[in-house]
């Protein structure tokens, strides 16, 4: 069986090296701790190792189908999927390395060395990943292509990992009485599926079998999209702190979705300028 010995000692692949590594360890020292008792934001401590569990095991995979040169063998367009990856283990690792020390390192004095380790190491996974984004960003425009590698394709990408944050903050008790909330929550989890499924499609190199143009679909998705956050940024807010007590947990959590709401809404917009801009000007150019 070949082997590549290079998928390991170039830039993106000692990136994925140290990224592999720091995720075990950041999983590692938190799983030693655990939550800690009383915490109230469970679900972000399971975002969290989450995170560290998905990265290492999907950087794991990455690199031996590369070293044994199995990836191109794999039934899927390999860049797009290394692309797509990288670009959300970057954001997913930002967002485990801000939530885990604001509301659990040190919460208990003992504890407390093995929780800073773990959110240094979180950060400099996140430096990691975002070095390969970067370095894949910066190789020469000939050696860049499928859809995801370009600026649409990581915007898609990007509302996806929003919408998980959404989604992770969202609470039960949030939605009784209120249909209004009720709409935000199904605006969240179509535009969320829309944008899934687009990402698979495209991993799986099924867009030939579209009966439409692919470029126009994503632009009518990213317009009603756009349309239905702003609903949403609207809508939730002026329901979602109704009667919840200020700077309490549930308070806490209505404000990350208002404020992920306002920033998806705003990636939708840029995504559609550019979706927009991809079809109606180069056609007329």
């Amino acid at each position: 069986m070949k082997v590549s010995v290079r998928s390991l000692t170039d830039p993106v692949g000692l990136l994925r090296l140290a990224a592999l590594v720091l995720s075990c360890l950041a999983f590692g020292l938190v799983a030693s701790v655990g939550a800690g008792a009383g915490t109230p934001a469970s679900s972000y401590w399971a975002w969290c190792m989450f995170t560290w569990c998905f990265c290492c095991f999907f950087t794991l995979l990455i690199l031996i189908l590369e070293f044994t040169e199995l990836s191109g063998k794999v039934p899927m367009s390999w860049e797009d999927f290394t692309t797509a990856f990288a670009m959300l283990a970057t954001l997913m690792c930002l967002a485990a390395s801000v939530i885990y020390p604001v509301f659990f390192t040190c919460s208990g004095v003992a504890a407390c060395p093995r929780p800073i380790c773990a959110t240094v190491a979180s950060w400099l996974c996140f430096l990691a990943y975002g070095g390969e984004v970067v370095v894949t960003r910066l190789r020469p425009r000939g050696q860049i292509s499928g859809f995801l590698s370009t600026v649409s394709g990581l915007l898609k990408i990007l509302e996806t990992f929003v919408a998980c944050i959404i989604f992770t903050s969202l609470d039960s008790a949030m939605l009784s009485g209120f249909p209004g909330l009720q709409w935000c929550v199904s605006v969240y989890c179509l535009c969320f599926i829309c944008a899934l499924l687009i990402i698979l499609l495209t991993i799986g190199r099924l867009l030939s079998y579209f009966p439409v143009s692919f470029e126009r679909l994503v632009t009518v998705t990213n317009v009603l999209s756009a349309t239905m956050y702003l609903t949403a940024m609207v809508i939730w807010p002026v329901y979602g702190f109704r009667g919840v007590p200020r700077r309490s947990p549930t308070w806490d959590k209505v404000l990350v979705v208002t404020f992920m709401s306002i920033f998806n809404f705003v990636v939708y917009t840029v995504d559609s300028i550019f979706s927009i801009r991809m079809v109606f000007w180069s056609q007329a150019s």
